[in-house]
């Protein structure tokens, strides 16, 4: 009884310092255990639709785009200053204005990555067929011969569309941490499986330049956390640490940035489709990475709950995703093909393909 009461005591005075209720043991639990799986799923779903992306994308004729080195070598400044300029709004400025841009920013490029994730799903519908049509809308918008923008779609994929749209309505509306989360899943879903880093030696300098970046940035400094804290966009996933007390209402969150998610995925992906063109039907370095990424991310919530404190989770996700493969591939002798492997270089004579699927790009 006297140690019960201690512990309320304690956590009074916690929430009066901190305007905040300590989360329990087993709401930090809960938490920590549902974010680890909305970090875990979208990485393997993100992997495999990878590898059907790129080669739908061969077989149509289309150049993948890829990360050059110098794209790789600019990221990390650039995100610098982005993630700067931000931090200074927020605390110099009132944030006010720029959820407000940044929300209806988010409407537009979260209902396009959500209704590239419900189309497959609407498929599987009876009946979803009759809207499946052999010829493909176009629209394209061009100045003679330049292309701003062209996009390929059957009416499954307007559908999708609004369906999409619809939910982006709520999400701007009601800002609720679960609409935040399904749009921060389908940007991670479709970002792992869209962008690639073009070769297995440009995903080792990026995440090891990363690796600094987010220490310097959450260590260094009070930027990235502030960020963090008052951006209200889907840059993050959430789970409330109070879910059991006040359910899907709850207001006490824990969060994982989306770029822990989706870089390390990137890489991870890229693993998977080197072990593809190996055409041996191992995926012995994907699944190296993706135990990898999970003991990482392990490593970063075991840390985060001794220290409850902030904590940059590419120092922990850096070593293990990158790291570990490399050296299994030093031990079976594949060092040499894994690092010299160049998706740019693998890409084989474009086929024509027999089913047409919606597609949309942008010509800069």
């Amino acid at each position: 009884k006297q140690w019960y009461q201690r512990r309320v005591r304690v956590e009074e005075v916690a929430k009066n310092l901190t305007g905040r209720a300590v989360a329990t043991t087993e709401g930090l639990a809960l938490a920590y255990a549902s974010l680890f799986l909305m970090a875990v799923v979208p990485i393997l779903w993100g992997s495999f639709r990878s590898i059907t992306y790129h080669r739908k994308s061969k077989e149509n004729g289309e150049a993948v785009e890829v990360m050059s080195t110098k794209d790789v070598y600019m990221f990390p400044i650039m995100a610098s200053c982005m993630l700067f300029g931000i931090y200074c709004i927020v605390k110099y400025l009132s944030a006010d204005h720029l959820n407000l841009v940044v929300a209806s920013y988010f409407f537009i490029i979260g209902t396009w990555a959500l209704s590239f994730i419900i189309r497959p799903v609407l498929g599987l519908i009876p009946g979803s067929s009759l809207l499946v049509e052999e010829e493909l809308y176009h629209l394209k918008f061009n100045k003679g011969k330049f292309v701003y923008f062209e996009c390929k779609f059957d009416m499954l994929y307007v559908v999708a569309l609004v369906l999409s749209a619809l939910f982006g309505v709520w999400y701007i509306l009601k800002k609720h941490w679960l609409a935040n989360n399904v749009f921060g899943l389908a940007f991670s879903v479709n970002g792992i499986e869209m962008i690639s880093l073009g070769s297995v030696k440009n995903g080792c300098i990026l995440l090891s330049l990363l690796f600094f970046y987010d220490i310097f940035w959450v260590f260094g400094t009070e930027v990235m956390v502030m960020v963090a804290k008052n951006l209200d966009a889907p840059i993050k996933v959430l789970f409330p640490m109070d879910f059991i007390e006040k359910g899907i209402f709850g207001s006490n969150f824990a969060m994982l940035g989306l770029g822990d998610i989706v870089l390390p995925g990137v890489f991870i992906a890229l693993l998977l489709r080197y072990d593809t063109s190996k055409g041996e039907g191992s995926q012995f370095y994907f699944w190296t990475g993706f135990l990898s990424y999970v003991l990482g991310l392990g490593m970063t919530i075991g840390i985060l709950t001794i220290f409850n404190a902030a904590q940059p989770a590419l120092l922990y996700l850096v070593p293990t995703c990158v790291g570990i493969p490399l050296l299994l591939s030093l031990a079976k002798g594949d060092f040499t093909s894994l690092i010299a492997y160049d998706e740019e270089a693998e890409q084989n004579t474009p086929e024509t393909s027999s089913t047409p699927e919606p597609d949309c790009k942008k010509t800069e």
